[in-house]
């Protein structure tokens, strides 16, 4: 195979990653030449950079590997299976440059992640608009130029939703930041041609949602900048939920899970004036009118009409391609210049930049003839909150390019819009008020499908396939369904055959033969093939596997280029980081270490990939050994590759036997087998027909034995016969790589196909006796040949076979020394980290002696300050009760007053009742009172007869008053009292408090609460007892 078979391509922008896929074979012989040498101990890439080996071998140099390296596939095949995307990756239009597949590196055991290294930390800097690319250039330039002294860093990537972009010291290994995925919110490079095209950077919500910080980095290969940004966007994949199998039943009115969308387009080209005008429309065919060289921006809106409003989160990229009807690998992203909502906030509107003079726009940079346009195709993948996977609206127009400096006179100014419905399937319970409800696609149809019918079903591919097969593109190996439905009298059959076959596996049932030949029914072909192939139970052959895919092989390099690009159709076998194309790695490193005289030959990936679709990898790896040894499939790459063109010779004899007709004509065209044979006997046929038809072929091949290449090979000659006999060379050549496998794409073409190589005669006999003619053909071309030039041709041979044995030995020699050298490193780095750790070990004990020392001491004086504190804790409480017993006595004195002074003034009011009722008796001692009830005091003038009374008088009014001084006294004291009761209910509570805080922290607050208990239970004064009698 050709080397640049395996590149992906980007253009314009880090994510478009479009593989260009060659299958052609080419018969090489298997030797180490052109592997990488066995001391490197790694798989490592081997890439065709256009020409450029520095860029090989930087590229080679940059991404280090312990695991597999999956090749990408179209960025926009990826973005169709990302599940929960919390980003978006832009990046400026760099030259066209060959993407490198992401690497794994083993130092990094908290998660899955891609490691990048020989990258420069320029630092960070606040942004206010985060998914601003303008904004994002003038950091870089910022940063780029007040940058002194870069930080060489090591940046791992996650390959999920769910990790972390970590930024590692280069020279520490220390972790200097990590940001959550879903913080990272965008992601652009350079300008190409400025001083920032080896930088990139991506921007991240800092703690809050309205804080944004940007980091910049600078990477010293700059091509390598497209794939560590492609290397974000596969990060950015959403997880879906799995739905609940309890909620399968799910009620929605008719229609309620149509979306109906409204999709315009508008190019605008650059006036020369710093601003974009749109280009004009023809009044009649409407195509848009291009000038040539000149920048453009190519907008595009969604509007949603109809039902619940779903959220547009952003747009996951704007893609471009000449041609109509384009795949996924030939559209190319563009710098995304804008995106958001408008100012109505109806419309979605994303915004991407065109630079027309790239090489993979050039149909549309060219100036079209007269009377002719060209198509170009234009994408858009949304992120939808509620929906799954991104979501894709794929626009087709025509457009036709003119010279820059044409003028338009007459032209249309209406917009070009689509009308798309999609159909949705909620992946939930139907609750009533969820807002975050997951759907997924059933169907997204533009209107024109939608009026033709097929309503809730997505388009089928099968009227494309067939419109497309007079077309030059070739199918993907690894395409079409195969039905696993199965009558269920075959089932029957089957089973009868397999209860019988289980019963005595030393020989095969009756019957079997004719079963194979009508195909073996999907769900069974695992087990079948197995049996057929005789390692149903070959456990040796399993444990040696597992041994196996822990060496190295000196192929690995070939092995990852092949794996790539292996059945890219199937969707177990796209995704670059999936489990397929690990699988396959390991199975074909496996054999490469297993059979070191064939090694990986080019072509068994495809034989591998068609047994992994059926089993595990272990019980795949078994059948591929048995085909290869048992069934003679390994024969056909020895001695190079003599036995092949022996079948190539057998397979002529037979057309000038059954096809004479056909063979003359490939005679007169010189058109000879192995220029069309050479996959058939290869790869099985598994590298370019449909997978129906491979699989079918699989289970004769198992069943019958190498032969049934020669009937499948002879009916395919018969069903093309008409139409090779009217092709030329070229167009021969083009048949059978392009119109000959798209003709069984449809299940019943491949079965009738089968049904009539099961038919052909290919005698064994016959088959023998060509190989004999052929075999005595090359003994006489031998003998006629000069003996000079075979002897130069055997010291070829030799001398090739010797520098390969000598390189080999080199390379075992520079493993051997490497190996000794990198042992005796160890070994002296292990003893000083010996001799460090016994340093380390010595301060330890000496730390551990004066730590248990000084545990001791501490001990002591905690044991004598809990003694110092029993003691006056026990003093405190001895104060308490003291002070308890004194308001308890003041309590009791005062209630004591309190009766007293209540008897006191009880008894003074009887008593002066009783002298006023006598003195109010009296006539003429009444008026010693007023109506108010106090004492009037006579005046001198009175008679003298009243000296008696008023010295009684005098005596009750001093009575009274002893009275009511022993009344204010009393109160007095009870006031007092009430004082003395509150200070000493005061200092209670002062002792308690600081009991309790002395409770609670032993030994910071011990001295401060003795202290404070001391001060605050000093002897407190008794107060004195109340007289008893009038003061």
């Amino acid at each position: 195979m050709d080397d640049s078979s395996s590149l992906g391509k980007v253009s314009s922008s880090t994510e478009s990653v479009a593989t260009v896929t060659s299958e052609e074979f080419v018969l090489v012989q298997s030797s180490a030449a052109g592997s990488p040498p066995a001391s490197e101990g790694k798989p490592r890439l081997k890439m065709s950079c256009n020409g450029s080996e520095q860029l090989e071998k930087a590229m080679e140099e940059l991404l280090d590997d312990d695991e597999e390296v999956m090749e990408e596939k179209s960025s926009m095949e990826e973005m169709e299976k990302q599940k929960d995307p919390e980003s978006q990756v832009q990046d400026s239009q760099p030259p066209e440059v060959l993407t490198c597949p992401a690497v794994f590196s083993p130092t990094v055991p908290e998660e899955d992640s891609v490691q990048f290294s020989k990258l420069s930390y320029l630092g960070c800097t606040w942004v206010k608009a985060p998914r601003n690319e303008a904004e994002a250039q003038r950091a870089m330039a910022t940063l780029r130029a007040e940058s002194a002294i870069p930080i060489p860093i090591t940046l791992h990537v996650p390959n999920g939703p769910d990790g972390s972009v970590r930024i590692v010291d280069q020279a520490t290994g220390t972790e200097i930041a990590s940001f959550p995925i879903y913080k990272v919110l965008f992601c652009a490079r350079g300008q190409e041609g400025s001083m920032e095209s080896d930088c990139f950077s991506f921007t991240e919500s800092y703690r809050s949602s309205e804080d944004f910080q940007i980091h910049v980095f600078s990477c010293h290969i700059k091509e390598a900048v497209s794939r560590i940004l492609y290397s974000f966007s596969t990060a950015f994949r959403r997880s879906s939920r799995p739905a609940d199998v309890r909620d399968t039943a799910l009620t929605s009115p008719p229609d309620s899970d149509l979306y109906t969308f409204t999709v315009t387009l508008e190019v605008k080209e650059d006036d020369g004036k710093g601003s974009y005008n749109p280009v004009p429309k023809d009044r009649d065919k409407f195509y848009f009118k291009l000038r040539q060289n000149v920048e453009k921006k190519v907008v595009v809106s969604v509007q949603q009409l109809c039902n619940k409003e779903l959220g547009i989160e952003r747009c996951f990229g704007m893609l471009l391609s000449p041609g109509q009807k384009v795949s996924n690998s030939d559209m190319h992203l563009l710098d995304m210049e804008s995106m958001g909502k408008s100012s109505d906030g109806k419309t979605y509107m994303i915004t991407g930049m065109w630079n027309p003079n790239m090489a993979a726009f050039q149909l549309l940079n060219e100036d079209t003839p007269k009377d002719k346009q060209v198509y170009m195709t234009v994408a858009v993948d949304l992120v939808v909150t509620e929906v799954v996977e991104p979501v894709r609206f794929l626009l087709e127009t025509l457009v036709r390019v003119y010279p820059s400096n044409e003028r338009f006179w007459y032209f249309s100014r209406k917009t070009f819009s689509e009308t798309f419905y999609l159909r949705l399937r909620q992946q939930g319970p139907d609750r009533v008020g969820q807002s975050d409800a997951i759907y997924e696609v059933v169907s997204l149809q533009r209107e024109a499908e939608w009026s033709n019918g097929g309503r809730g079903q997505l388009a089928s591919p099968t009227e494309e396939e067939e419109a497309d097969e007079d077309s030059d593109s070739e199918i993907s190996s690894g395409t079409g369904d195969v039905s696993k439905d199965c009558p269920e009298k075959i089932l029957e059959s089957w089973g009868g055959i397999l209860n019988r076959w289980q019963g005595n596996l030393s020989s095969r049932p009756k019957g079997l033969l004719s079963l194979v030949r009508n195909g073996i029914p999907e769900p069974l072909r695992a087990e079948v093939w197995q049996l057929l192939a005789g390692c149903h139970d070959n456990h040796d052959l399993l444990e040696h596997y597992r041994i196996l895919i822990t060496k190295d092989s000196a192929q690995e390099s070939v092995i990852t280029r092949d794996v790539h690009r292996t059945f890219p159709a199937h969707d177990y076998f796209k995704d670059s980081d999936g489990d397929g194309q690990d699988s396959l790695y390991k199975i074909c490193k496996a054999y490469s270490v297993y059979d070191e005289e064939i090694g990986y030959c080019q072509g068994q990936s495809f034989l591998a990939a068609v047994l992994l679709l059926h089993m595990p990898e272990e019980q795949a790896f078994c059948v591929l050994v048995k085909i290869m040894y048992d069934y003679g499939l390994r024969a056909l790459y020895k001695n190079n590759f003599e036995d092949l063109h022996c079948k190539f010779y057998q397979l002529e004899k037979l057309m000038q036997e059954q096809l004479p007709d056909l063979w003359s004509h490939f005679q007169d065209l010189n058109l000879e087998a192995h220029m069309y044979a050479s996959q058939w006997f290869l790869t099985l046929f598994t590298a370019k027909f449909p997978l129906c038809m491979v699989f079918h072929i699989t289970d004769l091949l198992l069943c019958e034995g190498l032969n049934i290449i020669f009937n499948v090979a002879m009916a395919l000659l018969k069903t093309s016969k008409e139409d090779l006999l009217q092709a030329d060379f070229e167009g021969a050549l083009k048949f059978f790589r392009v119109q000959l496998p798209k003709r069984y794409r449809a299940a019943e073409n491949a079965r009738r196909l089968m049904e009539q190589a099961c038919n052909i005669k290919v005698p064994t006999k016959k088959l023998k006796k060509f190989e004999k003619e052929y075999q005595t053909l090359r003994e006489s071309q031998l003998q006629q040949e000069d003996p000079i030039d075979r002897y130069q041709r055997e010291n070829r041979r030799l001398q090739e076979a010797s520098m390969r044995l000598e390189q080999e030995n080199d390379d075992l020699a520079h493993e051997l020394v490497t190996s000794k050298i990198a042992l005796r490193n160890d070994l002296d780095q292990a003893e000083d980290k010996a001799d460090v750790l016994n340093k380390e070990l010595l301060s330890t004990k000496q730390r551990l002696v004066e730590t248990e020392e000084e545990k001791r001491r501490q001990e002591e004086e905690t044991a004598q300050l809990k003694e110092v504190f029993r003691r006056e804790l026990e003093k405190a409480e001895l104060e308490i009760k003291k002070t308890t017993a004194i308001i308890a006595e003041y309590k009791q004195i005062c209630s004591q007053l309190s009766t007293r002074l209540e008897k006191q003034q009880a008894a003074t009011k009887e008593e002066l009742d009783i002298v006023r009722g006598k003195v109010m008796g009296c006539e003429r001692c009444k008026g010693l009172f007023s109506t108010l009830g106090s004492l009037q005091v006579s005046s001198p003038g009175r008679d003298k007869s009243t000296e008696p009374l008023d010295e009684e008088k005098d005596g009750l009014e001093q009575q009274l008053r002893q009275l009511e001084l022993e009344l204010a006294q009393t109160k007095l004291q009870l006031v007092e009292a009430k004082c003395r009761i509150q200070e000493l209910e005061h200092q209670r509570g002062v002792l308690m408090t600081e009991v309790q805080a002395a409770k609670n922290s032993w030994f910071s607050k011990t001295l401060g609460s003795l202290k404070s208990s001391a001060s605050s239970s000093s002897p407190s004064q008794t107060p004195s007892s109340p007289k008893d009698g009038p003061a």
